[in-house]
């Protein structure tokens, strides 16, 4: 779900990103995929709708290479209403392929900068970037690739972070920190990633948050993973215009998802149960 309710809080970032500077901003989206957050940022479309598309049995039925031939008209029909270019970084050649030939993506960068260095033609990609954004990969990835592409930066970028509650972030701060930026979490809101894929990623995901202090009750214990908004930004920016002034929530926690996995009482304590 992260990309449909992540859109409208990056589209304020940006939007906030923008009156600051008067130019549409770069964003290097890290695991980028096949370009989602791009596809519903720059087009009236939405992550549910996307899906319904490329769920048809007619869509997956034909060749890879028809299918980015119809994208590249299917997207192009419609009218770009983004705030930011987008380039990508992602461990993946098909999605960055896919991504920037039915042109989501401006460029893209194949690279696992968890154990790779960057390449020269990597960082003069990157070399532009105003914002980074990231709606799922942190946790997975961590400081080295965001350290890596900070040094490649001319510019001391805006960070956009969602991350699950059961990461934490501090190694992350300490890294931005380094760098001139300061951290801002945004209080008394979370956003839905997903539901778990099974018993044993939610009890695991419950047992982990437990261990950090971290109350999932309402929230991870009900069946969803839930992230945090962070965003990372010179210490002036933040002063001229803290993240509660920019950022108002609408929760998607009411949407129908489908089956999720919840614990419920029973005579011998409590039991994961999956929920229709």
């Amino acid at each position: 779900m992260i990309p449909d309710v992540a859109e409208p809080v990056v589209r304020q970032i940006l939007a906030a990103k923008t009156s600051a500077t008067g130019l549409k901003p770069v964003v290097l989206d890290v695991g980028c995929s096949y370009g989602i957050n791009a596809a519903v940022h720059r087009f009236p479309l939405t992550f549910g709708g996307l899906r319904h598309r490329y769920a048809r049995r007619e869509m997956r039925a034909i060749s890879s290479e028809t299918l980015v031939r119809l994208d590249r008209n299917f997207y192009a029909a419609w009218p770009d209403v983004g705030l930011a270019r987008f380039i990508g970084l992602d461990v993946s050649a098909p999605a960055i392929s896919y991504a920037t030939g039915v042109g989501l993506l401006e460029q893209g960068i194949v690279a696992d900068l968890e154990t790779e260095t960057l390449s020269t033609e990597s960082a003069r990609i990157i070399h532009s970037t105003d914002v980074i954004m990231s709606t799922g990969c942190i946790g997975y990835v961590t400081e080295k690739t965001f350290g890596k592409i900070l040094d490649a930066t001319e510019k001391r970028p805006w960070i956009i972070s969602f991350v699950l509650r059961m990461f934490p972030f501090d190694s992350l701060a300490a890294t931005f920190a380094k760098r001139g930026l300061v951290t801002e979490r945004l209080t008394g809101a979370t956003f839905i990633q997903r539901r778990f894929r099974d018993a044993e990623e939610f009890e695991s995901c419950l047992a982990t948050l437990a261990t950090l202090g971290v109350d999932a009750a309402g929230l991870e214990s009900e069946g969803l993973f839930h992230a945090d908004l962070i965003l990372s930004r010179p210490e002036a920016d933040a002063r001229a215009t803290p993240l509660e002034d920019i950022v108002t929530v609408a929760s998607g926690r009411g949407r129908p998802i489908g089956p999720r996995y919840v614990h419920i009482e029973r005579g011998e304590g409590l039991q994961v149960a999956l929920e229709p």
